[in-house]
C-alpha cells in the first residue's frame, strides 16, 4: 500500500552547454562586400552597354548651326532613330564628313528627301517647287542651284546658311553617312531641351523638275582665222552698206 506516501522525482540538473568552434556565428563581411561590388559592376555594364550602343554624345563646334546651336553645346545623338524608319525633313542629324572621313563629324538639318528636286533661289529653298518656310534661319545665303536627289540621298543644310559647309557645297549625301538624330541638348543646363522638329508645307510628290536650259555651243576658231560678228557674213563686214 502506498497510501499517504509521496514519491518525489528529483528535477534534472541543467546541462552545461559548451560551444564548439564550428557552432559559433561567423562574420562574412569581406565576402559580402566582394559580391556586392561584382553585382554593382555587372548592373552598370548591363545598363550602360545598350545605352552606349544606341546613343552617342557630341559637342557642337563652329557657327554653322547658329542661332539654334552654339559652340560648346552638348547633345545626345540617337543612333537607333533610323534603324526602323527614315530620316524626316527638319531632323537635326550628325553625319560623317563626305569629303573627309577622318575629320570631325558634322551637325546639320535635313532639308531634302530621296527622289525630290531641291532648288535654291537667292537663298530660299524649294522642295519639288514648294517654298519651305524656315523660321529657324536668320541668315539666308546668296547661293543658287538645283539638285535632283536619288532614291537613297538626302540634302542637308546648316541653319546659318551664309556660313555653313553643307550640301550646297558638296551635294546630296547617302543615308549611310548619317550617324543618328540629335535628340537632346543637355548642356548648358539653361538650354536643356528635347530638340524640336519644325513643320513644313506639303510637297507635291508628282513634281516634274524643269528641263535645264541647254548651254549654247561655241565653235572654236581656227588659229589665224578672221573674227566676224555672228550676224554678219564676210561680205557684209567688208561692205556694211551692201556696195560692190
Amino acid at each position: 500500500m502506498t497510501d499517504g506516501i509521496k514519491f518525489e522525482t528529483p528535477a534534472p540538473e541543467p546541462e552545461e552547454h559548451t560551444f564548439r568552434p564550428s557552432e559559433r556565428p561567423r562574420l562574412r563581411a569581406h565576402r559580402r562586400l566582394v559580391r556586392d561590388v561584382i553585382e554593382i559592376v555587372l548592373l552598370i555594364v548591363i545598363t550602360y552597354t545598350p545605352i552606349n550602343l544606341m546613343t552617342a554624345r557630341a559637342v557642337v563646334e563652329g557657327p554653322s548651326m547658329k542661332p539654334n546651336f552654339e559652340t560648346g553645346d552638348l547633345v545626345i545623338v540617337n543612333r537607333s532613330a533610323y534603324f526602323f524608319g527614315a530620316p524626316q525633313r527638319g531632323d537635326v542629324v550628325v553625319l560623317h564628313n563626305p569629303r573627309n572621313s577622318t575629320s570631325d563629324d558634322l551637325i546639320k538639318r535635313i532639308i531634302g528627301l530621296p527622289s525630290e528636286t531641291i532648288e535654291i533661289r537667292e537663298g530660299r529653298v524649294y522642295a519639288n517647287g514648294t517654298l519651305l518656310e524656315e523660321p529657324y534661319v536668320n541668315n539666308f545665303c546668296t547661293c543658287s542651284g538645283m539638285w535632283i536627289l536619288k532614291d537613297d540621298e538626302y540634302f542637308i543644310l546648316g541653319d546659318n546658311r551664309s556660313n555653313s559647309f553643307d550640301s550646297h557645297n558638296f551635294g546630296p549625301i547617302n543615308k549611310n553617312l548619317i550617324v543618328g538624330q540629335a535628340w537632346i541638348r543637355y548642356y548648358p543646363l539653361s538650354k536643356f531641351t528635347i530638340i524640336a522638329h519644325p513643320r513644313y508645307p506639303t510637297v507635291d510628290p508628282n513634281y516634274v523638275p524643269p528641263t535645264p536650259t541647254p548651254t549654247p555651243q561655241v565653235t572654236p576658231m581656227l588659229p589665224g582665222a578672221p573674227s566676224y560678228p555672228p550676224a554678219l557674213t564676210p561680205r557684209d563686214n567688208l561692205n556694211p552698206r551692201g556696195g560692190v
